[in-house]
Parts: structure tokens; C-alpha cells; sequence
């Protein structure tokens, strides 16, 4: 493509920030790398993608070089469960009904609280800042306290108010988990970066009539809805046992397979499932390195692409991957895919790319928004320092991105033109004092620990 087909809009007079990298790829359109090119961001907006040379005379704030750097779209982490990170590495090595019931419930009913739910959304969010994540999609209990976390952050969010038929942490009943997420919803609905979804657990956790009225809900609000499925060859069975069918054609007939649907996991993946989700416009988040930790199973990804179903990524919790590292899911995505399909083809780098960050703004409903470097869109951005040894020689700076980085090579990170964190070092979150509050929090947890011993 040539560079004049790239769009633009008329430019200011000053301009509040100019990007020079070494490389910068737009993701759309698909493949391209450019070189000497650089990006104009002005009040938190991309105005214009241009050569350099074109800029030299272009009256800026701030004009920053980046001469050794890739500069991509944020990472988009579609799945998680940030205050879980104060559970990393809690109840590691076991399967997931193991892991769950006689661990991670547990602790929860124990010690989730506001302040647990304010500090481990803190942890998580400046994990995810310092690796490159610009929006995260989060289930979780207290989500009122997330999502005021996210936006002290300065972070794009999507916060999932879970709802169970059961008690939990914050909601005594489904109905009132319904209740508080809609009134969360109100709250937000003039938010510029956080935003609220129905989060029905799963279909095991969730009767039929909750999920008839989050449908109704989701239709009126014009809402999405993200909910673990498939995630299990068990849960399939549970199912087929208890209801005479597999979970996605008991949510087909309740009417929930929609564009606005997020299916997290999708492990357990037929050729009907396939063809009822391409056809009614899921979104699958494929949560690789999770699954593999809990043996859950392997979704298979180049098969959905294939079918043109849109599948995005995400870490899920900290608890069960152990890290929120999104460039390491990358490489595990496609390492995996091409493992489970045969072919070393499957999800190409620039497929893995696109997956990390515009397929994730899609699967959000935030395409429009987020997810590309293009014209008009909010300056959520990423620059990746490919100078270290191990990224060394860069033939295919998109390929050395995939297989040889890590959330250490993030350099710089800006969410709608804010600079989130400036050469390594996070800007608006004090870590030091971060750091000591997670450390008492992992001392109660293990002193609780050792007296139920």
C-alpha cells in the first residue's frame, strides 16, 4: 500500500505529541509494516500516520524517538480476573474442579473484600500497563470497586458484574448481582474508557431463567455478555446429562448466541459448534495458557479462523496462568495452534497480532474505538524495544515481536494519547507502595493458611 492511501485528518496548528519508531504497524490494513513513518496523536486521538519527513516542519509538545522500537496498538487482554493476582501461585499443579473447589473458593469466601478487590485490580492493572495492555476485560467479584480502580488507572476496561445462583462476595442472589451491575452500568455509561457487561459465570452456574432475563437485558441496554463456556470435556458431559444437550445449543435456544456474546474458552470445540458460532457471530476468547496449566483442553483456533468466527485472547486470572504477560500468550497462541491444527502455517505473527489487539477491541464491541493505529481512533498504543540481544537481527520485526519478546521489552505505553508508562517505569501508579500492600496481603493469606493447618 502506498503511503497516500493511508487517511488523515486537517492538522492543528500545534500538535500534542509526534511518534518516531523504527517500525510501526497499523494492523490495518493487514500486514503492513512501515519504516520511517511516524504518528501524530493530538488530545488523545491518532490524526495522522505520516513519513517523516513530511513532519520535520510540524509544530509539536512533545516529539518523541523511538529509533530502535516497534510501535503496535495496545494489547487488548479479552479474559481475566485481575484481583485474583493476589491468589498467584496459590494452589498451583492441580485440575480445575480441584483447583476451584477445594482452593480457590475457599480463599475467596474467606478473604475477598473491597480492599482485597481495590489491591489486586491495582496489581493487575500495573502488570498489565507495564506489558503492554491498554484494555482488559474483567469478571470478578466487587465490580464496582474494579471499575473504580480501572479508572483511577487511566485504563480501558470492560467490567463483567458476574452473576451466579448462588451467593457470592457482594451479591446475595442472582437478581441482586443484576441489580448492582445495572446501577454500576449508570454509573459508567458516560465513562470514556470503562464500560460494563452481563457476566453470567457459566451455563453449570446459571439457570435458565436468570439467562432468559440477562438476555432480555442485553438486548434492551444494547449490552455484551461474557460468560465461560465449553471449557471442559466435564462440563460437557454435566450437561448433555442434565439437560440432553451440549451447553452452546442450550444457550443457542435461550437466544444468547449473539455478536455481542464473549465465549471464554471454547476448549472443547465440535464441528456444529463451529458452524452455530460462525454463523450467529460469536466471539471465542481463547485463554491459551490457562487451559494448558489446568489441562482443560485445546480450542482449536486456526479452525475457528477459518470459519471466520472472530477469536480473540486473554490471560484469564493470575491464579491460573500465572501471568498477565499478553505478548507471552501470543507466542503460546500460535506455538499451540500450529501444534493442535498440524500446520506450521496456523496463526501466522501478524495473525497473532491482530488477535492481541483488534480482534480483542472487536470481541469487546470496541472496535470502533480501539484495537488499530488508525485515523480517528483513541492513541491506544504500544512501543516494543527490539534492540536487546535476543531480538537480534530483526529481518521480520512483527515475527521478532511474536518469538522473542516478553512484557520486558515494553518500553512506552499510552491509553487515548496518556503516557501509562515512560521507559520501563510506570507514571501514575506509585509501585513501591503497591508492592508493600500486595506483600501483607500474600502474609495474612499464608499465616491464615498455616492455622487452618
Amino acid at each position: 500500500m502506498m503511503q497516500s492511501e493511508l487517511p488523515m485528518t486537517a492538522l492543528p496548528e500545534e500538535i500534542d505529541l509526534l511518534i518516531s519508531p523504527r517500525w510501526l504497524v497499523p494492523v490495518v490494513p493487514a500486514g503492513l509494516v512501515l519504516e520511517d513513518h511516524a504518528l501524530i496523536v493530538h488530545q488523545g486521538r491518532i490524526l495522522a500516520i505520516l513519513p517523516v519527513s513530511a513532519t520535520l516542519d510540524l509544530k509539536v509538545r512533545e516529539r518523541r524517538e523511538l529509533p530502535s522500537h516497534l510501535l503496535i496498538p495496545g494489547l487488548i487482554n479479552a479474559h481475566g480476573h485481575a484481583a485474583m493476582s493476589l491468589f498467584k501461585g496459590m494452589a498451583d499443579d492441580l485440575p480445575l474442579m480441584t483447583w476451584l473447589t477445594d482452593h480457590i473458593w475457599p480463599a475467596e469466601s474467606r478473604w475477598v473484600s473491597d480492599e482485597f478487590i481495590r489491591c489486586g485490580t491495582q496489581l493487575a492493572i500495573a502488570e498489565m500497563l507495564r506489558g503492554g495492555t491498554t484494555c482488559f476485560a474483567d469478571m470478578y467479584f466487587y465490580p464496582e470497586i474494579a471499575a473504580r480502580v480501572a479508572v483511577e488507572c487511566g485504563i480501558r476496561a470492560q467490567i463483567a458484574f458476574p452473576v451466579i445462583d448462588h451467593p457470592i462476595p457482594g451479591a446475595k442472589s442472582s437478581d441482586e448481582g443484576i441489580t448492582k451491575g445495572l446501577h454500576l452500568h449508570d454509573e459508567l455509561k458516560h465513562s470514556q474508557l470503562v464500560n460494563v457487561s452481563f457476566g453470567p459465570h457459566a451455563p453449570y452456574t446459571v439457570a435458565d431463567a436468570t439467562l432468559l432475563r440477562i438476555r432480555t437485558l442485553a438486548d434492551e441496554l444494547d449490552l455484551p455478555i461474557h460468560m465461560h463456556i465449553h471449557e471442559t470435556a466435564f462440563e460437557i458431559e454435566e450437561s448433555v446429562k442434565q439437560f440432553g444437550m451440549r451447553p452452546l445449543e442450550r444457550l443457542r435456544q435461550l437466544n444468547l448466541l449473539t455478536p455481542r456474546l464473549q465465549a471464554v474458552h471454547m476448549t472443547q470445540v465440535s464441528d456444529e459448534d463451529i458452524a452455530v458460532l460462525a454463523e450467529l457471530g460469536v466471539s471465542v476468547i481463547h485463554c491459551p495458557e490457562s487451559n494448558l496449566k489446568l489441562a482443560s483442553g485445546f480450542c482449536p483456533v486456526q479452525h475457528l479462523l477459518d470459519a471466520g468466527i472472530n477469536v480473540a485472547l486473554g490471560t484469564d486470572g493470575a491464579a491460573s496462568n500465572n501471568d498477565l504477560d499478553m505478548l507471552g500468550e501470543m507466542r503460546t497462541a500460535a506455538l499451540l495452534a500450529k501444534g493442535v491444527s498440524g500446520q506450521p502455517t496456523s496463526v501466522d505473527a501478524h495473525t497473532a497480532l491482530r488477535m492481541s489487539t483488534l480482534n480483542g477491541a472487536q470481541a469487546l464491541c470496541l472496535g470502533e474505538e480501539t484495537g488499530s493505529l488508525e485515523v480517528g481512533k483513541a492513541a491506544d498504543m504500544i512501543a516494543v524495544d527490539l534492540s536487546g540481544v535476543a531480538q537480534q537481527p530483526v529481518h521480520n520485526p512483527v515475527s521478532q515481536l511474536l518469538y522473542t519478546c516478553t512484557a520486558a521489552q515494553v518500553s512506552d505505553v499510552w491509553v487515548a494519547g496518556q503516557e501509562k508508562v515512560r521507559s520501563g517505569k510506570l507514571t501514575h501508579i506509585d509501585q513501591a507502595a503497591l508492592l508493600s500492600e500486595a506483600q501483607e496481603w500474600a502474609r495474612q493469606i499464608q499465616r491464615g493458611n498455616q492455622d487452618d493447618t
